[in-house]
């Protein structure tokens, strides 16, 4: 039975793209949620082995050679993308969830992963409050849960970083393949299936049009392939 009265959301099944790209379009949805006013839940890959680092991580963190390494928007630890579920919510400033403390957040977000990955005959939890503390400029996400990640046992299968602006709420997330046996296809199913349980979702497709590409084709090439934003963390927001 669902949490929640029924709510329209979009759904972006999107291909596998570059990692700059990847990240470029979801901080252009951050950009543009509040204008569409509908929450978005989008589904991608990579179209190459690649690592992504959190906002305040340290470059060094991530492996230097057979990645290619992204920073992300978000916070949260270094995270390799060769055998993930990539996820994206873009909420807008108004929608409920937006209000919640940033951990209920996750809270609600990770229930839902729980739930998908019950299909696959996982018992997992929801990590605790007062795990050990870790140092976020070095750390592995997979390698240090945090409060309200998914476990399997001590083993982490879910995580997610946020960033919030003015114009809505950013989350990133990745699910473990092997948590669903692979399965890719199965494993997306099952989480838009919870994701209608949970909150009560009504997906339509989501299609950008020309212009959100253009633009998120340029902020790519500007920051995210970009040695100043991977390595440095310089970005000037203004030019945006």
């Amino acid at each position: 039975m669902q949490d929640t009265a029924q709510e329209k959301w979009f759904l972006w099944r999107d291909e596998a793209r570059p990692a700059a790209l990847n990240m470029a379009i979801d901080e252009v949805l951050l950009a543009e949620i509040s204008s569409i006013n509908t929450p978005i839940l989008r589904l991608y890959s990579w179209d190459t082995p690649s690592v992504s680092i959190g906002y305040v991580q340290d470059f060094a963190a991530a492996p230097q050679e057979g990645y290619k390494i992204v920073r992300r928007p978000t916070g949260g630890g270094v995270v390799f993308h060769v055998a993930d579920l990539t996820y994206t919510v873009v909420l807008p400033p108004r929608h409920r969830i937006c209000s919640f403390e940033r951990v209920e957040s996750y809270r609600v977000f990770h229930r839902i992963v729980l739930k998908a990955l019950e299909a696959f005959g996982v018992q997992g939890s929801l990590a605790p409050d007062g795990l050990p503390g870790a140092d976020r400029a070095t750390m592995r996400c997979f390698n240090t849960p945090t409060r309200y990640d998914v476990l399997d046992g001590s083993r982490k299968l879910a995580g997610a970083a946020q960033r919030r602006t003015r114009n809505g709420l950013l989350h990133q997330g990745s699910i473990m393949l092997d948590a669903a046996a692979g399965d890719g296809n199965m494993l997306s199913s099952q989480l838009l299936y919870a994701w209608k349980e949970i909150l009560g979702a009504e997906f339509s497709d989501f299609t950008p049009n020309e212009e959100f590409f253009s633009r998120a084709k340029e902020l790519a090439g500007e920051k995210y392939a970009n040695d100043a934003w991977n390595k440095d963390r310089i970005w000037d927001e203004r030019r945006h």
